[in-house]
């Protein structure tokens, strides 16, 4: 019996289902082919936002990488520097996880979209975390120029101090050469007015025991100036220093005035202890005779600035022995032309 076909007891009644299982059919195929259209065009633009995804992430891989080599050179700064790019490396690493997930879950379209909106809230963040991170790496540069520049301004005057400097050092050192020449030139002169002053001081005093040359210096005992344990002139001693006095102002005379030099008188003891008067000790006696000395020279007319006058006691014998010749020798004074 065709299908579609039934008997009835009316005579015979057919019905035909064809045509209305054809129109589902159709019904069914043309919504499978929109969802499939659906489908496809989700995919599409899924398949877009992932690709615009990668740039974004290629791009912030670049931007990472400038950041990175612009912060490794500032030490200063390397603590947040390497804070902030761990920050985004973590960043970088989740949105590839993500990333690949929703690669994976492409077919649920619906939590794909979801993952997309919030990965695009997190490159926004991360853009703008990028973005502050730029502006500090600006400013760092800035601070940077500014101290290289302070840098080159603190070679350059240290380049010029330098140079003032050298050339300071060999004018000292042309001025000390020079100094020393004239000073051995001074030396050599006072040496010279200093032997024609001795050999005339010779000549005046005459020859006596008394008196003798011992190096540089005139030594005369103290019993040819003084009575024994005083410290005032005696007439003999006086007519004698009038010799000496003579003899200075003629030296004075001769010996230019730029050239420092004084007559030194030293006074010198035996080691015996001494109290006596106004001394209380050998010290004491040594340079109150120098100064009487001094005192007289000056009354003559000898220039005080040309006049020193010191005290060695017994410190400083020339005879160790213990016998009154060698006590006697020691007690004595000393004239010395020397530089001042």
């Amino acid at each position: 019996m065709p299908l579609g076909r039934a008997r009835g007891r009316g005579g015979d009644r057919s019905i035909s289902y064809w045509p209305g299982f054809v129109d589902a059919l159709s019904t069914l195929l043309l919504v499978f082919t929109f969802l499939l259209a659906v489908f496809v065009l989700a995919q599409f633009f899924l398949s877009r936002e992932v690709s615009g995804k990668d740039e974004v992430l290629t791009r912030l891989n670049r931007q990472l990488q400038q950041l990175t080599e612009l912060l490794s050179l500032e030490k200063g700064a390397k603590t947040s520097a390497e804070g902030q790019v761990a920050s985004l490396t973590a960043t970088l690493d989740l949105m590839r996880s993500e990333n690949e997930k929703l690669k994976g879950a492409a077919e649920g379209a619906g939590a794909a979209a979801q993952r997309a909106g919030a990965l695009q809230g997190q490159i926004d963040s991360e853009k703008q975390l990028a973005a502050r991170a730029l502006a500090q790496v600006e400013q760092l540069n800035q601070q940077i120029a500014a101290l290289r520049k302070q840098l080159q301004a603190l070679e350059e005057a240290l380049n010029a101090s330098e140079a003032k400097d050298k050339d300071a050092q060999a004018r000292i050192s042309d001025l000390g050469n020079r100094l020393n020449v004239a000073l051995a030139q001074r030396v050599q002169e006072l040496n010279r007015y200093r032997s024609d002053f001795f050999g005339r001081l010779r000549q005046v005093l005459g020859a006596r025991p008394d008196i003798r040359i011992v190096g540089d210096r005139f030594v005369f005992q103290s019993e040819l100036f003084f009575e024994t344990g005083a410290s005032d002139l005696s007439v003999a001693g006086s007519a004698e220093l009038d010799k000496i006095a003579a003899a200075l102002q003629d030296l004075e005379r001769e010996i230019p005035p730029e050239i420092p030099w004084i007559a030194r008188i030293d006074g010198h003891t035996d080691k015996r202890p001494f109290q006596s008067g106004s001394a209380r000790s050998n010290w004491e006696l040594s340079a109150n005779r120098a100064i009487s000395v001094v005192r007289y020279l000056v009354s003559k007319g000898v220039s005080p600035q040309r006049l020193a006058a010191t005290g060695f006691g017994e410190f400083q014998p020339i005879d160790l022995g213990e016998s009154p010749e060698a006590l006697a020798r020691n007690r004595r004074l000393e004239l010395k032309v020397t530089e001042r």
